[in-house]
């Protein structure tokens, strides 16, 4: 029996992770193929490429990612990869182009990805046979979303289940106001094990708990202020959902996704300093209500929408013991800045806890490294780490069966 099967075998129930999953190089590799090499991962907005020949690059551990809008406007991704001699193509972050030119040897391709130029080839190899490597992207409400296997999981569910949700805050309509990434000195399990509760959001988010009562769910007052929320929500626009597809919850050969949505304090109309609006109103909602919504889009891409802007979260490793957070704020495309919103208050909120996350995370990950670390058994305020532990597990128990 392999070392990782009896790690998975020993494993408790409900209780948190052995050492040996944030430190075994073997493990890491299972991670890197098995989750984030065959997951969809948000990675950012249709509305960044506007014009034919707009990119911008993508980067996941030592893969490079071209997403481009074709000359027929249609948006593709390809592998940062020279069928020639396997040079990087694009070597700056973003721009327009006509063309993709490898500066290498000078091979070009058009924007769909064809082989067009090529000096010297021998007469008998067929330039279609050249053209760049594909790599799966799709564009869900507006939002871009990249999975580097060559037989990715099924989005259909996703697309017809969260179809109204989608139009509901008008992702379609949304443009990127912000975007910071926070690199995390830890491990990318513990990044996402946090961000899956709010078992710490009272002693370690100040800031946050003023507004939003996640923080006493299963205490009384949370249904009461449920109750409140519920009270006006179809009269803004928006409607009583919840769906539970994510983590050990989903459906066979289908990605994962979910949706509900939660109250805020009396008195907070959106995620900011003071609980105003810090942005106009999005999608179709006609006036505030006291709460927001949480979309989880895959296993590593979460999303917070208010009435007024939407803030995405995604975790990604950039090696075994560090990962980042990449975070993206999105307001109505139409929305000025300086004029419609401050770029400072809309960020506030979510840029403080993000900090305040990130040194939770690494002090997490320095625990686990003490020759004294044990598991322990997770509380009923973590109920969605449990599942998140749950699905990981599985995914690592099929790949090394």
């Amino acid at each position: 029996m392999s070392q990782i099967q009896t790690l998975i075998n020993s494993h408790k129930e409900d209780w948190a992770l052995d050492q040996e999953y944030y430190k075994n190089p073997e493990i890491f590799t299972i991670e890197r193929e098995r989750i984030f090499f065959d997951s969809w991962i948000f990675i950012g907005h249709e509305s960044q490429i506007n014009k034919k020949g707009d990119f911008f690059i993508y980067e996941l551990l030592n893969e490079e990612i071209i997403i481009v809008r074709g000359k027929d406007m249609k948006i593709r991704a390809f592998f940062n990869v020279c069928r020639h001699r396997g040079s990087r193509i694009c070597l700056e972050d973003k721009g327009n182009i006509k063309r993709l030119t490898c500066p290498y040897h000078a091979w070009s391709y058009n924007l769909e990805g064809n082989l067009q130029g090529a000096k010297s080839l021998p007469k008998d190899i067929e330039k279609q046979s050249l053209s760049l490597h594909k790599c799966g992207l799709e564009v869900i409400g507006g939002m871009l979303f990249v999975n580097l296997s060559d037989n990715p999981e099924s989005l259909d569910n996703l697309k017809r289940d969260l179809e109204e949700p989608f139009a509901l805050f008008g992702f379609e309509n949304l443009k990127i106001a912000a975007h910071k990434n926070y690199p995390i000195e830890a491990n990318w399990k513990l990044a996402v094990e946090n961000y899956q509760e709010c078992y710490h959001c009272a002693p370690s988010h100040p800031e946050y708990s003023l507004s939003h009562t996640l923080k006493i769910e299963g205490e009384p007052g949370f249904n009461k202020a449920q109750e409140r929320m519920m009270s006006n929500l179809e009269a803004c626009g928006l409607k009583d959902i919840e769906i539970n597809k994510d983590f050990n919850r989903k459906d066979p050969d289908q990605e994962q996704y979910a949706y509900s949505r939660y109250a805020l304090f009396e008195g907070y109309l959106t995620g900011s300093k003071n609980g105003k609006p810090v942005a106009p109103l999005i999608g179709k909602i006609s006036e505030y209500n006291q709460g927001c919504s949480d979309f989880n889009l895959g296993p590593v891409s979460f999303f917070l929408a208010y009435c007024d802007y939407i803030v995405g979260y995604v975790f990604t490793p950039t090696s075994q013991e560090n990962c980042q957070c990449d975070v993206y704020w999105m307001v109505n495309e139409e929305a000025e800045e300086g004029k419609d919103y401050d770029k400072e208050k809309l960020t506030w909120l979510w840029d403080v806890t993000t900090y305040a996350d990130e040194e939770i995370i690494i002090n997490n990950q320095k625990g686990v490294n003490s020759i004294k670390y044990q598991p322990g058994p997770y509380t009923d305020k973590e109920r969605s780490t449990r599942r998140f532990i749950k699905w990981y597990l599985d995914e690592l128990q099929n790949a090394i069966s």
